[in-house]
């Protein structure tokens, strides 16, 4: 699938951070891309800034609205008739805190959007189009997925989860589709600012590579995985930490 024209792939969360430096990419790549996210205005602002035309599509709704998904699938499969790829990038953070003194609510909001809300769109797309037909999937986990980082335990759970679910996805749905995950550490993007901001190289300090990561090295990463370079690997989760599971984590 490198730099093929005519793919189609589904970016959520997509009008900024990550996820839009992964829409950039693939569309400079030949892709088409539909992206996604809660706000009409921040994806119309995104789609005239990206300047794509026709090959860019935005959708808004939320990320774990099963309706959202099927009406996504659905304009896509009429406008292009195909779902080659999946970027599972929306998140939330609802709790900041112990773990054991969060609410039921606190931890079902992360658990609907940041694992039912990716379980529920590979069901979508590999029904519509990948089940007969393949594709490759990525999802956006994050370092705290692979250890305990204090006070952010509810993000983390959720996180472990869709490393998990990474795996026994991609042993299901093989041989057809691969699926695969990113695992990143801290990244200078609008989600993480309240972890660093004001105080960036105390936060970098303490990292091996002695700086925060950027979205576009993880972008760059997403692509590598959703296309065929890597067309052996499946099940996997790549860590982009700066070093920091070298020094066994950093807070």
């Amino acid at each position: 699938m490198s730099e093929i024209g005519g793919a189609v792939a589904i970016v959520t969360g997509g009008s900024r951070g990550i996820g839009r430096q992964v829409a950039e990419r693939l569309l400079a790549r030949g892709w088409n891309v539909c992206i996604t996210g809660r706000k009409q205005e921040s994806l119309d602002a995104a789609v005239a800034e990206i300047g794509a035309g026709d090959r860019l599509l935005a959708v808004a709704g939320r990320a774990q609205d099963a309706e959202h998904q099927a009406d996504v699938v659905s304009q896509l499969m009429a406008r292009w008739g195909r779902i080659d790829g999946l970027v599972n990038n929306a998140a939330t953070s609802p709790y900041l805190g112990d773990l054991v003194d969060a609410s039921a609510e606190q931890v079902e909001r992360g658990f609907a959007t940041n694992f039912i809300a990716p379980w529920s769109w590979i069901k979508h797309v590999y029904d519509a189009y990948m089940r007969e037909n393949g594709g490759s999937i990525v999802n956006v986990a994050s370092i705290g997925g692979t250890y305990p980082v204090p006070r952010v335990g509810v993000y983390n759970v959720t996180k472990a989860a869709v490393i998990h679910m990474t795996k026994q996805m991609g042993l299901e749905m093989a041989p057809k589709v691969r699926i695969n995950a990113v695992a990143p550490a801290t990244i200078k993007t609008d989600f993480a600012k309240a972890k660093y901001e004001g105080r960036e190289q105390e936060i970098a300090d303490q990292y091996p590579l002695r700086r925060l990561g950027t979205p576009e090295e993880v972008a760059e990463a997403v692509v590598m995985l959703l296309e065929g370079k890597l067309g052996w690997m499946t099940g996997q989760t790549l860590i982009l930490d700066g070093g920091a599971s070298l020094i066994q984590g950093v807070r």
